[in-house]
């Protein structure tokens, strides 16, 4: 009996962690969702079922929100996982400045979201580098752009900032699953006569498959609950042009104390986001089951 409870001692402290910290406000948030909660002091909170959700479903800036995530996690996905598999098959050869290569596309990952938005509002100012380097210095513009002020432009900054933040942790994934790829087959191909194309497309990409079923799993949950950089580029601006659906749910909790309308909004992109992951792990089981038949 004491062998076999080892184990859950060890687990007991992270699951305890969890239980109170994930599971229990979430389960909180989920009742909230379905009353008119009050947080002043002797103020009752009123059941209204259903009645947050349907304020949801139509509500026009609810799904501008939802929008806006979706072009962010559409723009910055594919291109974070393309290039992070560019660069990791750049950086697996070994060379004396690997390590300082790696090092170099890791940082963004590891600087504070606060420093790297801030740094990208700055640059993207009226007065910014971007529009010196563009308009004063290259002359490829007639007159600097407003690129926060309008929410197109303010869309792209936001996406190019995700990219560039997120490159270097695709990278590390699939230099991990590269050192994986067996190297006798990359000599058998060789020895077949198969380019390098025809190598990356028959060896390197099924053998990285897995790497890529998590990415794409992990970088889209990740691109549907953008926040920290919207807030602090744009705080949902022009108008709230440009909030996304926890910008959205932040500001209706915390600014105008609705929390049982922001608990519903948080409710919807958690079955959103459980949705789609089921969905991209279906896929790609069939397309493991499919590749083995």
């Amino acid at each position: 009996m004491r062998v076999g409870a080892v184990p859950y001692l060890f687990l007991a402290p992270g699951v305890i962690l969890f239980a109170v910290f994930i599971v229990w406000p979430a389960v909180q948030a989920l009742r909230m969702s379905f009353y008119d909660w009050k947080i002043v002091a002797g103020a009752i909170s009123r059941w209204v079922g259903l009645d947050n959700y349907v304020r949801a479903v139509q509500d026009p800036h609810f799904w501008l929100s939802l929008t806006n995530s979706g072009i962010y996690m559409l723009a910055t996905v594919a291109p974070q996982m393309a290039l992070g598999l560019a660069i990791a098959l750049l950086l697996k050869r070994k060379s004396p400045v690997q390590p300082l290569f790696r090092v170099l596309f890791y940082l963004p990952v590891v600087t504070s979201w606060v420093v790297v938005s801030l740094l990208f509002k700055y640059l993207f100012a009226d007065s910014g580098l971007v529009n010196f380097t563009l308009h004063d210095f290259l002359h490829l513009m007639n007159s600097d752009v407003s690129w926060l002020a309008q929410r197109g432009t303010a869309l792209v900054v936001i996406c190019l900032l995700g990219i560039w933040k997120g490159i270097g942790w695709s990278m590390m994934i699939y230099l991990a699953a590269l050192q994986g790829v067996p190297q006798a087959l990359e000599e058998a191909a060789i020895m077949d006569g198969a380019g390098r194309w025809q190598r990356f497309r028959a060896v390197t990409l099924p053998a990285v498959n897995p790497a890529t079923v998590f990415l794409s799993v992990m970088l889209v949950i990740g691109g549907l609950n953008v926040f920290a950089s919207v807030v602090l580029v744009t705080n949902g601006g022009p108008i709230g042009q440009t909030d996304v659906v926890l910008t959205y749910m932040y500001k209706q909790a915390f600014t105008y104390l609705d929390f049982g309308y922001g608990s519903a909004i948080a409710m919807l992109l958690a079955v959103l986001v459980f949705v789609l992951a089921v969905l991209q792990l279906r896929i790609a089981r069939g397309r493991a089951d499919e590749a083995l038949a």
